[in-house]
């Protein structure tokens, strides 16, 4: 057996532990660029593909369970034979204040500006422009940041700033649960 296989087979283990413990600390280690402070929800194991060097992400960036960033377009492949240099592939820029919902797939070559929310399960196949509020399949504008804001602040049941069994308590108490 070679050794590289040998490695692998400890590897990738030890990355998957690393990327469900950490989950930011491995998408630094695997190549993402980090602008700022970011938060990922779940493992980041298998979230940014096979080049995660070019994923860029910002500061006050929410990434939640599921998503997935991909850079390149496997779509060539079957044309390969004939082109031998074929590939398409592109970065992807998060900017700054952004939530990525569960399950959102983010294609090459986009860019999300800041002050955006690209919704669960979306599949988003342009860039997103500052303040925008994006889902769908593909993605589509739905909101702006600034009227989602006045209306989750009409709803909002004031405890987002509780943590821990605090914020259990509360929900109990709201929703007049055991």
């Amino acid at each position: 057996m070679k050794i590289s296989r040998l490695f692998k087979i400890f590897a990738v283990p030890l990355n998957m532990l690393h990327a469900i413990l950490y989950p930011v600390s491995y998408a630094r280690k695997i190549g993402v660029e980090l602008k700022g402070h970011v938060r990922i929800y779940g493992s980041s194991y298998g979230m940014f593909s096979s080049e995660p060097y070019l994923v860029t992400l910002g500061d006050n960036v929410y990434i939640s369970l599921g998503a997935r960033f991909v850079c390149h377009d496997g779509s060539t492949l079957p044309f390969r034979k004939d082109i031998p240099d074929l590939e398409l592939a592109g970065e992807i820029r998060v900017g700054n204040n952004v939530f990525i919902g569960m399950g959102a797939l983010i294609l090459p070559n986009v860019t999300i500006g800041n002050n955006c929310i690209v919704g669960a399960n979306s599949v988003v196949t342009k860039s997103v422009p500052d303040g925008s509020i994006v889902a769908g399949n593909p993605a589509r504008l739905v909101s702006d940041t600034e009227s989602f804001l006045v209306r989750a602040q009409e709803k909002s049941l004031k405890i987002g700033h509780l943590t821990g069994n605090a914020k259990i308590q509360a929900y109990k108490k709201i929703f007049n649960k055991k």
